[in-house]
């Protein structure tokens, strides 16, 4: 088997290949062209596809789950059919669109309530079965642990200002690139409740930031956090940083129910 990393491939042209099974990690196909290419059961995660042009294609049984900017399928642009469907079916989802500081409120107001339901659906299935991946996944835990490092990153880091704020159980996503000073050990198998307390703890920091938001804040500028971390060293729009947070809330709660269904299910 053969094996590249950290090689400098650019420019490389692979035909009549079989690359079955490979896995590609960290890679960059900027500019890249497939033609005649069989894809059938790959899996895509973490992938950015900004700007990809599919010509030709056979999609079957696809199914997509992410930030959908335009998308245009068959001459179509879908994605307002897409989000208005997701509006029908999730009404609170419209909260997590806020545009004021109130609005903002309201919808961690939402955050909360929906994340206490999902938590007691947790608590009524074999604690064993909170560590357990469905279809690749990440389990139940690992869920709050990465809800733990974007509260730490976008909250404490950016907003507040530590420029150190993580905690051992943190869990960056997975395509991260290793950062000094940031832990990602999945190995770890916290308890619920051991999670929760670190939950409650973030999310009373994000209460606190809500609570004391104005309008004025809301569209000013964070300082640069001059030190090494995630995210880098930048000054970002306020609303932006609050927006990432009230997405990823949202979203992951999603997974974890949809995850917690099949659990319940055997």
């Amino acid at each position: 088997m053969a094996e590249f990393v950290g090689d400098d491939l650019r420019g490389s042209r692979f035909e009549g290949v079989d690359l079955a099974g490979s896995r590609f990690r960290r890679i960059t196909l900027n500019g890249a062209e497939f033609r005649a290419t069989d894809l059938i059961d790959a899996r895509f995660h973490g992938v950015d596809l900004s700007g990809a042009v599919l010509r030709g294609a056979r999609l079957e049984g696809v199914d997509i789950y992410g930030e959908l900017g335009t998308l245009t399928i068959n001459g179509v642009e879908v994605s307002g059919y897409v989000n208005a469907e997701l509006d029908r079916r999730y009404p609170e989802r419209a909260a997590m669109r806020p545009v004021d500081a109130d609005g903002f409120r309201r919808a961690w107001d939402v955050v909360e309530r929906l994340w206490t339901g999902t938590v007691e659906r947790a608590r009524r299935l074999d604690p064993a079965l909170l560590h357990e991946s469905v279809d690749g996944e990440w389990s139940f835990i690992e869920t709050l642990r990465h809800l733990v490092f974007a509260t730490d990153s976008w909250i404490r880091r950016v907003i507040l200002g530590d420029p150190s704020p993580w905690d051992p159980l943190d869990l960056p996503w997975d395509e991260m690139p290793d950062t000094p000073g940031i832990p990602r050990d999945r190995t770890v198998r916290p308890g619920l409740e051991v999670m929760l307390s670190l939950r409650r703890d973030r999310m009373a920091t994000v209460r606190r930031v809500m609570d004391g938001l104005s309008d004025e804040t809301l569209n000013g500028h964070t300082e640069p956090v001059e030190a090494p971390g995630w995210p880098a060293s930048f000054s970002f729009p306020v609303r932006e940083c609050l927006l990432c947070i009230l997405t990823e809330e949202w979203e992951h709660r999603l997974y974890a129910e949809r995850d917690l269904q099949i659990l319940e299910s055997g």
